[in-house]
């Protein structure tokens, strides 16, 4: 089942910045803020030093709605036009992969659906029409 879905900015090395500014701006409340120095350790993606505090992943909530944000991962390209899309929350895996699939039919993958430590099921598309998806399955606690 479909929990939610969520805008989502990625900004490029400057979400800190990005995040207080919306605090201050639309009296966002931050739920979570996780920075890459967070991520765990992996020797196929080094973070560099000077990146370990870009945002990772934070969770505002502005009135009755949700906002998320994260930087650009390190050294990846950062294309202006692509820094807003949307989160879809999913409650189980089979409907994670089920809403993948039909949002990548004749669109772009660019993250395959895969286990991470933040949720059981995650992943990234770019829709046929050009919109950004994050499909993120809730932790089964």
């Amino acid at each position: 089942m479909v929990q939610g879905i969520n805008a989502y900015i990625v900004t490029n090395g400057n979400g800190q910045e990005a995040v207080k500014f919306y605090e201050e701006a639309l009296d966002a409340q931050v739920i979570s803020l996780q920075t890459f120095d967070d991520l765990p350790e992996n020797p196929e993606y080094p973070i560099p030093d000077e990146a370990k505090d870009y945002v990772l992943h934070a969770h505002m909530k502005i009135g009755a709605n949700e906002l998320m944000l994260s930087d650009n991962f390190p050294g990846a390209p950062y294309t202006l036009g692509d820094q807003v899309g949307i989160a879809v929350i999913i409650s189980t895996p089979e409907k994670a992969k089920s809403v993948f699939d039909s949002l990548a039919a004749d669109g772009h993958i660019t993250m395959e659906l895969q286990q991470t430590f933040w949720s059981p099921l995650y992943g990234q598309v770019k829709d046929k029409f050009g919109v950004t998806w994050q499909v993120s399955t809730i932790s089964e606690a």
